[in-house]
Formats: structure tokens, sequence, C-alpha cells
């Protein structure tokens, strides 16, 4: 069996059970374990792209939120990303573990923030003029 085959029955499957028309669990023994691991290697390469660009949203929030004042760490927000991805969770994953993931996610999404932010602060006050004072005081 393909993986193509096995990604389409798996959907056929999940219909069924979702319908009710399937009890069990069904197990694929013409795939090896080489074949699992080439479909989990699959899977974290689109997971590296979706974080990555999950980060990109993130930096792009931390400028929105250093125009407006706001501080980049947001725990009411924080509260309302964790309820969400725990709630739309089908599993197998428990909550528990959803939400320990997002936590390391968002620590991750709050720490590039603040460093691109930082190097963008620092690089624009290395543009601006720089004013030198004379031993009196007066600006030059």
């Amino acid at each position: 069996m393909t993986f193509q085959s096995f990604v389409l029955a798996n959907r056929f499957e999940n219909r069924l059970e979702a319908s009710g028309q399937l009890s069990r669990a069904r197990t694929y023994p013409d795939l090896t374990i080489e074949d699992w691991r080439d479909e989990i290697d699959r899977i974290d390469e689109q997971l590296v792209k979706l974080l990555n660009q999950r980060s990109k949203c993130a930096i792009e929030l931390g400028r929105i939120k250093r125009e407006l004042g706001l501080a980049i760490y947001s725990p009411e927000r924080e509260a309302q990303v964790i309820e969400h991805v725990t709630g739309v969770n089908g599993g197998p994953l428990e909550s528990a573990a959803m939400r320990r993931l997002f936590e390391r996610i968002i620590d991750e999404s709050r720490r590039i923030e603040r460093v691109v932010m930082e190097r963008e602060e620092r690089e624009a006050a290395s543009r601006r003029p720089r004013t030198r004072k004379s031993k009196a005081g007066r600006r030059h």
C-alpha cells in the first residue's frame, strides 16, 4: 500500500468512523517502519513550515504592539490561544499535551518578537543622527 492510498483509506475511515459506521481502528500490515518514518518526516516538514509562518505572524504582531505601546507578553491572549487549541483538539494527543506544546510555541513566539523588536530598535537608533554636546552642554 502506498502512502497516497493509505491517506485516502484513512480519510474514508475517518468519515465512516464519524458517521458511526466504523467500529474499530484499522491496521495497515503492508506498511513498513520506513513507510511510517517517511510519513512522519513529511509531516515534520509541514510543521516546520507552519511554525515559521506562525513566527512571521508573531513578528508582525510585535511590530503592531510596539506602535501601539503594548507589551509583548499578554497573559490573557495566551490563555485564549491555549483554550482555543485544546478546544479544537480531537486527539489522540490529550489536552494537557496540547497545552504543553503550545506553551512552548508561545514562549518561542514571544522570544522571536522580542529579538526582532530589539534588533529593529537598535538599527533605528544607529540610523538617527547623533548630536554631540560640548563641554558647556550645548549641542553642536
